[in-house]
């Protein structure tokens, strides 16, 4: 609003200007020679990209009046105006093109020359460096805008070192120094109050301002607009001058970090018609005094974590335009009583718990105000029911958000009408049914529509043309399919598009890649599509991302031709085959600028071709899962800012090329199972110390652990398994910080940003004896995998240390001695095998403490003596224990003093015999908690124990009590919010009550909760991708596999919705109605007939 009104200000100020002949571009009178060497003198100065200076040429235009930016006096020639501002960024979208068009460099004193200058405008360019203090001798200035630009361009480019240079400028009505850096000038407060006596607008948002000596006297009695945004004032106090303003009219004191209520300085202050204050923690509920402001036209109280109602009193703000309370915790209904706001134009309420129909929100809304309404933004705010024909009340819209609610039922048609739509925001909700072409018919100024994750099915003429020319397409999870929309021939202007995942099953047609268009945003993943990638999409810039994944092509990799140069090509999980050489290094002499390029899970073969030096931009590199054979190509160690790289499950050969320590921006190293060999080499702890995740299982590495691995302090995932590795493990293990401490600072997943917004990083682990991956919890995971090798010696006690970890595995190797006697303070590990060494002694008293602990195998070893007594050491079958000299639960009753050496355990495990011991069963479940403290006592089980102990033959002899516990614990770990900890064992579960990957059990949907709730996506995706054709409930005759598919995605969109399962009617015949009446919901609907 602040822009807009200095916008409208400037163009009166020409305008009034020219009507009294003083300036004019075309000027009668040339410009003075000092005034034109002074712009030139600035122009070398500069860096113009985009060469917008061409005009400022003085053979070709001898008048610097005619240059660009230029305007002067109609009589004397003088500069009067200088105007090289850009627009602001907020609605661009080709950033390059913008970025080059940022004029960059030093603003150079010379301007100082321009003595008859009244308006200097540099805004939204790039400058940097010290701002001139001698542009304090333009005594005739009357607006100064050197505002920076707040997208594309850090703060504080420019700087000051004071503003006593601002004495000069006594005329100055306008002036906006939006970030600038004036953390040095300590006295900018008492400089504007007393040098700026006609001051009306003042812009000081992003300076890193010091709040300053507080005022006595407040001299300005002419400002009407103020904007001090986002200077993290803290105090409110420090800002309580403001209220002296009475001429002020516009305020924005958004992003000032205030807390506590909203400031009771504003109180009195009843005259503003613009009041911004979002993006503060205030809190707190709307103050009653703040709908006494009967003038205000604009309130945006947005991202304040503000509680409680908004109140019917809002009416008493009749003049109301805007109104926006946005990113809150407000709740309740909207009231009536904005539907008689009838000035209003928009209303932004997104991720406010209304929990209304939507029907009855566009009811309150279509009274006196509805003709007016330009903006309506409910997304986030639990809204439901169907939309209907209302929507055609609302003539003028042009933005319309209602993403994310559980909005259900088809799209009505009379959307088609309302002419001035120009941006559309439906995805994420339940609606189903047909769109057709009536449903667009008069959207001629449509730009942006954004629908995707529905159930509709979209259903257009092959030749239909559009009345529209989108920018931005969202149909992802729609019904397009089979054929590719040849109605996209039509869109010349269309930047971004995603119909992935939507039943399409054709080639992409040659004309598609030959589009003027430059995208910016291409997504054609998870559909069916198939045929040869002959092109890339054109793209004149480094943004364009490119999902082809996940799909059938085939065919060998196409060559990225000159003016194609995405900075994210996904072709992942395709058939695609043949070399890498032609697609890697087809442009000899250009550079590549692409970020991301995954080529995983394909066919490729050959060698990985020595040119990465040509793609220098590289962040993410995917080649895992193909057939790829040689040397790790040393040309890789150019990648400087490098930061994932998976080169697992090929056949590589030779040792870690010593190129590799170049990449010190590496996170993640999977180079597993190939047949790398040589030893595992030191520079990878003393030169890539940001490693999160190192991967190296299942190779023909040999030799000892280096103790410069142990400086690898962010160390999450070290794989080591299934190698030759020899000698001990060394004790600076416990330098592995990362597993000591628990989850770092990056959240729940690992991102890498810059890339068309994060992308997350994803890894495979053994965990619990399964192999899981992850990747939006990968931060939350920590394993140490030394298994399989050849180490002796004894477990360090050092390991101990690392309290965080959830999974050791030290299996298979030559180990020694005891068990650490102070392993129990591991206690967030949930798997522990030391299987198949050398180990002796007791099993460690402190283990009872492990109570997170889910997965134990000690088999195989010396140990002697009884097994401790604990609800979680009891737990576990025998198999875990076999090969011991143990007794005790579960393994037989100890004689004597329980030092049973001369009877060794046999290998049999619980699997071999069909008893169920329901004595676990028929016990109180033991407490999961998030307290690892908090030891269950010894007659109570952890149900996750429980899970593990129990062998499939068990479990089929009472299936009804084994599902019953498995739902006890679901609950409980979402109770708990906890639900990472339920996903493997309830995978266990579904795996044991399984009798074959054929079967739908009705645990089924519990397991794909706790998935969707973590987003393991992937390892639910590896349930739901099984083939059914048995359900546990129903005999083969009653169900057909259409019908299970059709229930498995039932499921899943019921829980991505809803949170749970919700039941749907079932037909079926009335024999089996009969006999299925008493059965569990879940298990009836299984029956799907």
């Amino acid at each position: 609003m602040a822009i807009i009104i200095l916008l409208v200000l400037i163009i009166l100020a020409i305008a009034d200007i020219n009507s009294s002949n003083e300036i004019s571009s075309n000027s009668y009178s040339a410009c003075p020679e000092d005034e034109k060497q002074a712009l030139l003198v600035f122009k070398e100065g500069l860096i113009d990209d985009a060469n917008r200076l061409a005009s400022w040429d003085p053979h070709h235009h001898p008048d610097c009046c005619s240059w660009f930016g230029v305007v002067c006096g109609n009589m004397t020639g003088h500069i009067l105006s200088l105007n090289l501002s850009l627009p602001p960024s907020d609605d661009i979208v080709d950033i390059d093109s913008y970025l080059m068009s940022m004029l960059k460099g030093k603003i150079n004193p010379c301007l100082s020359n321009l003595k008859h200058l009244r308006y200097l405008d540099l805004s939204n360019n790039a400058f940097e460096g010290l701002l001139p203090y001698q542009l304090g001798n333009l005594s005739n200035l009357e607006s100064l805008n050197l505002r920076g630009e707040d997208k594309f361009n850090e703060a504080g480019l420019l700087y000051v070192e004071n503003l006593q240079w601002l004495s000069g400028l006594s005329l100055l009505k306008h002036l906006d120094l939006s970030l600038v850096d004036l953390s040095r000038a300590s006295n900018w407060l008492q400089l504007v109050n007393t040098r700026l006596p006609s001051l009306e607008e003042l812009h000081l948002s992003n300076c890193h301002l010091q709040p300053g000596r507080p005022l006595l006297n407040v001299n300005l009695s002419t400002l009407a607009v103020l904007d001090l945004s986002y200077n993290f004032f803290t105090n409110q106090m420090d800002l309580g001058w403001v209220s002296k303003l009475n001429s002020l009219v516009v305020l924005n004191l958004a992003g000032s970090d205030f807390h506590g209520p909203i400031p009771d300085f504003l109180r009195n202050m009843t005259s503003l018609r613009h009041l911004d204050l979002s993006y503060n923690n205030f809190k707190s509920s709307i103050p009653e005094w703040l709908y006494r402001f009967s003038s205000l036209q604009v309130l945006s109280l947005s991202a304040n974590e503000l509680q409680g109602d908004i109140s019917s009193a809002i009416f008493n703000i009749s003049t109301l335009n805007e109104l926006d309370l946005s990113w809150n915790d407000l709740e309740g209904k909207l009231p009536r009583a904005v539907g008689k706001l009838c000035n209003l134009r928009s209303i932004v309420l997104s991720s406010v718990r209304l929990n209304q129909d939507i029907s009855y929100i566009f009811e309150i809304l279509s009274g006196c105000s509805s003709h007016r309404f330009e903006s309506l933004a409910f997304a986030s705010c639990q809204l439901s029911g169907q939309l209907t024909d209302q929507l055609e009340h609302f003539k003028n819209l042009k933005e319309l958000s209602l993403n994310d609610n559980s909005i259900f039922g088809p799209i009505p048609t009379s959307l088609g009408t309302l002419a001035n739509l120009e941006k559309v925001e439906i995805y994420n909700n339940l609606l189903e049914g047909v769109v057709s072409e009536k449903h667009f018919a008069n959207h001629t100024k449509l730009r942006y529509f954004e629908g995707s994750d529905n159930s509709l099915v979209l259903r257009a003429n092959p030749y239909w043309v559009p009345p529209f020319q989108l920018r931005l397409l969202g149909l992802r999870s729609w019904h397009i399919g089979p054929s590719f929309p040849l109605w996209l021939r039509s869109q010349k202007h269309l930047e971004y598009l995603d119909i992935s995942n939507s039943t399409i099953s054709d080639t992409i047609p040659s004309w598609f890649w030959r589009l003027p268009n430059q995208f910016l945003f291409v997504n054609f993943s998870s559909n069916q599509m198939y045929g040869q990638i002959s092109y890339l999409p054109q793209t004149s810039n480094g943004s364009c991302i490119l999902d082809l994944s996940f799909n059938n092509f085939s065919g060998p990799l196409p060559q990225i031709s000159m003016g194609s140069n995405p900075s994210m090509i996904d072709l992942s999980n395709n058939y695609l085959l043949g070399p890498l050489s032609h697609f890697l290094c087809f442009q000899l002499n250009a550079t590549i600028g692409t970020r991301v390029l995954s080529l995983a899970n394909n066919l490729l073969s050959g060698e990985i071709p020595d040119c990465w030096i040509k793609w220098q931009s590289l962040q993410v590199l995917r080649l895992d899962g193909n057939r790829f054979t040689g040397k790790i190509p040393s040309s890789m160690g150019t990648l400087s800012e490098l930061q994932s790289l998976h080169l697992h499950n090929n056949k590589l050969h030779g040792e870690i090329p010593l190129s590799l320590k170049n990449c010190r921006e590496l996170v993640a190293i999977n180079l597993g199972k190939n047949e790398l060999d040589g030893n595992l080499p030191g520079w990878l702890g003393q030169d890539l110390t940001n490693l999160i995740i190192l991967i190296l299982r299942s190779n023909k590495f040999g030799g000892s652990i280096p103790d410069h691995l142990c400086a690898l302090t962010s160390l999450h995932i070290f794989d080591l398994a299934d190698n030759n590795f020899f000698g001990s493990i060394p004790r600076c293990i416990s330098n592995f910080t990362a597993m000591v401490r628990g989850n770092g600072s990056w959240g729940n997943a690992i991102l890498y940003a810059d890339i068309a917004g994060p992308l997350s990083e994803s890894a495979s682990v053994v965990m619990k004896g399964q192999l899981l991956e992850y990747d939006s919890t990968l931060n939350l995971v920590k394993v140490l995998d030394f298994s399989r090798n050849k180490f002796s010696g004894k477990i360090p006690h050092e390991v101990t240390s690392l309290q965080g970890l959830q999974s050791l595995n030290l299996s298979q190797n030559h180990l020694s001695g005891k068990i650490p006697e102070n392993i129990g303070g591991m206690k967030s590990l949930e798997s522990l095998d030391l299987s198949q060494n050398q180990l002796s002694g007791s099993v460690s008293e402190s283990m009872t403490s492990m109570t997170f602990l889910s997965h134990l195998n000690l088999s195989s070893n010396n140990f002697t003596g009884r097994i401790p007594t604990s609800s979680q050491l009891q737990s576990f079958n025998e198999s875990c224990y076999a090969g011991n000299h143990l007794c005790g639960s579960p393994l037989k009753d100890c004689k004597g003093n329980g030092n049973e050496h001369g009877v060794r355990n046999g290998g049999r495990g619980v699997g071999e015999g069909q008893e169920v011991n329901w004595f676990y069963v028929s016990m109180p479940l033991g407490p999961y908690t998030k307290t690892a403290t908090n030891v269950p006592s010894s007659t109570t089980v952890d149900p996750r124990r429980f899970i593990s102990s129990c062998v499939a033959e068990q479990i089929r002899l009472a299936p009804d009590k084994f599902i019953s516990v498995c739902k006890r614990f679901k609950d409980q770990v979402l109770l708990l919010e906890e639900p990472l900890r339920g996903v493997a064992p309830m995978l266990t579960a579904v795996r044991k009550l399984q009798s074959s990957t054929e079967h739908l059990t009705t645990l089924h949907p519990k397991f794909l909760l706790l998935c969707l709730l973590v987003k393991c996506y992937k390892t639910g995706l590896s349930i739901l991708e099984e083939d059914i054709f048995e359900v546990v409930t129903a005999p083969m005759s009653t169900i057909n596999a259409i019908a299970v598919e059709a229930y498995k995605k039932y499921i899943l969109v019921s829980l991505i919705q809803h949170g749970r399962q919700v039941n749907c009617k079932f037909h079926a015949s009335g024999k089996e109605q009969n006999k299925n009446k008493n059965k569990d919901p879940e298990e009836e609907a299984a029956l799907l007939m």
